[in-house]
């Protein structure tokens, strides 16, 4: 028996870091939102006994460094099945080093296959749960659609869908590691806060340019990588009515209202980057 999963990346449409907790933890406030660009994990049940990942990047470890391997292994330690073997097949679409959640949804899609495979029917809460334990962002993952976050990033609040619109999204050849760009965040001269009630507001507006008007990544600013602004500059030049990074970079994306100004926009970018993407927001993470 197998299971097919689409597993959607995420981009922020903001980012703040409010501080940091006494165990090393930051603390964020965020808004992010699930699009259509996805990796595609296949589980399937084997009975041999063992776990087995297969990825078509090779360059993705498949031990226990994993965050699949993680989403596995928590799976059946909270739920108590017996795991008579398992194998994981992902197929990568997301770059990764590039802040879009590739790892994190990777793992909230395995947790959903696993529930479905083994008849468990957990909830997406129950589910989250398992999730924060692998990462702060899995939980966003397992939810999908629009939502803010605060705390360590899994105190999770939804939001209206987004209004109809459409996104580039380009991966530079330069990646951030998340470690250093937390570290670097830390410094006083970055110690500004800055309020996100504007583009929540928006959102629940419906206002798809204020939205735009009010993209934010602290992250961005932090790392000041002069070829996130290059392409920030050439999406705004194509029409876009506002561009950033996503996560801790080094991914951008820009926000358009007109799908054709979105492709003219794309086909400039791939003169000059390999790896730039189409997508539009995606409401409900659908699975299966």
């Amino acid at each position: 028996m197998k299971v097919n999963v689409d597993a959607p990346a995420k981009i922020n449409l903001f980012l703040d870091i409010r501080g940091k907790r006494s165990d090393g933890y930051h603390i964020v406030s965020m808004v992010m939102q699930s699009i259509s660009l996805c990796d595609e994990i296949t589980v399937s049940r084997t009975d041999d006994g063992d776990i087995k990942i297969v990825c078509s990047d090779e360059n993705i470890p498949l031990d226990e460094t994993n965050t699949v391997y993680k989403a596995f292994e928590l799976f059946f330690k909270e739920t108590e099945k017996e795991n008579k073997g398992i194998e994981i097949k992902i197929k990568k679409n997301i770059p990764t080093e590039a802040g879009l959640g590739g790892g994190s949804t990777d793992a909230a899609a395995v947790l959903h296959a696993l529930n479905k495979l083994y008849d468990t029917e957990l909830s997406r809460k129950e589910l989250a749960e398992i999730g924060a334990e692998i990462g702060a962002d899995v939980p966003f993952c397992v939810y999908g659609g629009t939502m803010s976050a605060s705390g360590i990033g899994t105190i999770l609040s939804p939001l209206p869908d987004l209004p109809e619109c459409y996104l580039v999204i380009v991966k530079p050849n330069i990646g951030v590691c998340t470690k250093d760009a937390y570290e670097k965040s830390d410094s006083p001269e970055f110690s500004a806060i800055k309020g996100m009630d504007k583009i929540t507001e928006s959102i629940c507006e419906a206002n798809i340019k204020s939205v735009a008007k009010h993209l934010y990544n602290k992250f961005e600013v932090v790392m000041a990588l002069p070829e996130v602004e290059k392409i920030k500059q050439i999406m705004l030049d194509c029409g876009a009515l506002g561009a950033t990074m996503t996560g801790s970079g080094s991914a951008v994306f820009g926000i358009f209202d007109n799908d054709n100004m979105r492709d003219d926009c794309a086909k400039r970018l791939d003169d000059d980057y390999e790896y730039v993407y189409k997508a539009e927001p995606v409401s409900e993470v659908f699975f299966g």
